[in-house]
């Protein structure tokens, strides 16, 4: 903006950059449209216990951004040759975008679609700061208090203890689903336990009350009630997962009322909710309360609104930057042989650019890795596979690089690296949360970690089978460690469909020569897997060796794959809950709820 200062008051009189300004809100409100319908389509979805249509719906709504901005790009190139146009007029169309946005439920939005489309028209050297929006113009505070049109953020409800009760049944009342609960008196029993456990026997304030956000979040096969309690000064969340049970009814299946047990619930590991919002910064806001320790950027992502999420997160790159000093350098841990990944150590992610050439015996090609990350982004990733966020042409300042990873890069990644003056430009990156790699975890553990980790790893795989989804390379350096303690995969260029894979069992050898054999003696296809041979290069340690045996032995064992291969196909796979098995009500009561069979369908 500074390269307006020149000329204030700013002339404002191009027709041509009011259109272009007004033809950019027009795209983005179209997407912000179609988002919100399939948002809201996903509570009737819930009733109608449609989990592939919901699964699929979650799907297909990620594409929908990058659809909506190809289609505005292509609209004004057409309209307005805008690839051509003088600077200046830019500058008019965003100062007119700005005014355009002054009463908008979501300017914040509105301003990365307008970045979004103007990158895709303008070359890296063409366009500039003072035409995008580097930092937001206009202010997302108050917003639903000045537009009578917002839906409200949350409904207040003001009980006492003795109509507490009355209360939490008028909450789920006035979600209005179209189906019955099994008990619900039996579930807000359950439910008051658990806030007067948390409570703690303080009494009720003259403010005490419940907030609850106005939409339900959808995932997959559940509904969940997000709120908060406030009492004096003392607030803690409230969280209220809604599940089908086999007999058709609904049931509350816990309260989660602490923020470690959201911060689970919102995982950077997990699909994105299905929530129906007027103004989604308020419903952030509302979020960063429960989770102040969460960023604004996966607020965002979870909410499905990921190109926002990755805006914040490039901000607060930037802002990073700014106010640290260290050098970028490699990553540690084994280097692999698919991607090159650095890291700024004071900055707890990493970047991962894919090598030009991959040494045998890996035979893939840049199309079929970037395949393979897209499938995840898709695809339900049940707390076990990290979200990443993929950037185009990110600029690094030079000087910020050790000169040994400036030379890796170079030598390894050259098709994918460009200098520009003081600049390092990577043309195509991801970008993921840094964790503890497995492999050095486990070298570093207590006797106590090394067994509370390697039973995460087992779990981790069969949480990854019930999304039918099989890690090809299961090797521990391709699995990290959470500071919650769970065992996440990050390393996705082998990754397949467990419905597309063959499990066999190795075939007895024919003769002594056989077995001596420095290669296989039976013929291996392109989708065969041997479980009984995963032991020999995942269990060479012997403490690893006897906890994975005595917890996880079945995955050795070809049948148990086939076994889930089945059930996956025909829809009979466990639920993969995003909160720990002793919060569940039913974990306690054994209440009469299908907890292990017609888990959702996988898109």
């Amino acid at each position: 903006m500074r390269a307006l200062m020149n000329d204030f008051p700013p002339r404002l009189d191009s027709q041509v950059a009011f259109a272009i300004a007004r033809a950019m809100l027009d795209g983005f409100n179209k997407h912000y449209r179609l988002f919100r319908e399939v948002s809201r389509a996903a509570k009737g979805r819930f009733e109608q216990a449609d989990w592939s249509g919901q699964q699929r719906a979650q799907s297909e709504r990620i594409a929908f951004y990058d659809t909506r901005v190809d289609e505005a790009t292509e609209h004004l190139q057409s309209a307005f040759d805008v690839a051509n146009l003088d600077p200046a007029v830019w500058h008019q169309a965003k100062l007119h975008y700005i005014g355009l946005l002054t009463n908008h439920l979501q300017p914040e939005l509105a301003e990365t679609f307008f970045n979004s489309v103007t990158t895709k028209i303008l070359h890296r050297r063409h366009f500039h700061n003072d035409i995008l929006f580097v930092r937001p113009a206009v202010s997302t505070e108050y917003i639903e208090y000045d537009e009578p049109a917002a839906q409200p953020t949350f409904r207040a409800y003001y009980p006492t203890r003795a109509t507490l009760r009355e209360a939490l049944t008028r909450i789920i009342h006035n979600y209005q689903l179209a189906r019955p609960f099994q008990d619900l008196g039996r579930d807000i029993g359950r439910v008051l336990g658990v806030i007067e456990q948390r409570l703690e026997g303080a009494r009720l304030r003259g403010n005490f009350q419940i907030q609850v956000l106005s939409s339900l979040f959808f995932r997959n096969k559940g509904a969940y009630v997000v709120g908060k309690v406030i009492n004096g000064y003392t607030e803690f969340p409230l969280v209220l997962p809604i599940l089908h049970c086999d007999d058709g009814c609904l049931m509350i299946d816990c309260a989660l009322v602490h923020e470690d047990d959201l911060l689970l619930v919102f995982s950077f590991a997990r699909a994105y909710f299905m929530v129906d919002m007027s103004v989604p910064s308020a419903y952030v806001q509302f979020l960063r309360g429960l989770m102040p320790r969460k960023p604004r950027s996966e607020l965002y992502n979870a909410l499905g609104l990921a190109k926002q999420g990755k805006t914040l997160f490039y901000r607060d790159f930037l802002f990073h930057l700014r106010h640290s000093s260290d050098d970028f350098t490699t990553a540690p841990g084994i280097r692999g042989m698919v991607m090159l990944v650095f890291t700024l150590p004071s900055f707890p992610f990493v970047f991962k650019v894919i090598r030009d050439f991959y040494p045998p015996p890996k035979e893939t090609t840049r199309e079929k890795i970037k395949d393979k990350y897209l499938l995840v982004k898709r695809h339900d990733r049940v707390g076990r596979m990290a979200d990443t966020l993929e950037y185009s042409n990110v600029a690094f300042p030079r000087e910020r690089f050790d000169p040994a990873l400036i030379a890796e890069l170079k030598a390894t990644c050259g098709s994918q690296v460009e200098e520009d003056g003081g600049l390092l430009v990577i043309q195509h990156c991801y970008i993921e949360r840094r964790m503890i790699p497995l492999n050095i975890y486990l070298q570093e553990s207590t006797p106590e970690q090394l067994e509370a980790a390697v039973i995460e790893y087992g779990n981790a795989l069969k949480d990854l089978i019930a999304a039918n989804i099989f890690p090809g390379d299961m090797l521990w350096k391709n699995f990290g460690i959470t500071r919650h303690g769970k065992v996440v995969f990050y390393d996705y260029d082998e990754i397949e469909y467990l419905t597309d894979c063959k499990f066999r069992r190795v075939p007895a050898p024919r003769c002594e020569e056989d077995e001596m054999a420095s290669e296989p003696w039976y013929a291996v296809g392109p989708h065969d897997v041997f479980p009984e041979t995963f032991g020999t290069f995942l269990l060479g340690n012997p403490a690893v060796r006897e906890v994975f045996m005595r917890h996880h032995a079945d995955l050795l064992d070809a049948a148990y794959w086939q076994a889930q291969q089945e059930r996956t196909r025909q829809g009979q796979v466990f639920d993969v809950f995003p909160y720990d098995n002793s919060r569940r009500f039913v974990h306690a009561t054994q209440a009469p709820c299908n907890i292990a069979s017609t888990s959702e369908t996988q898109a």
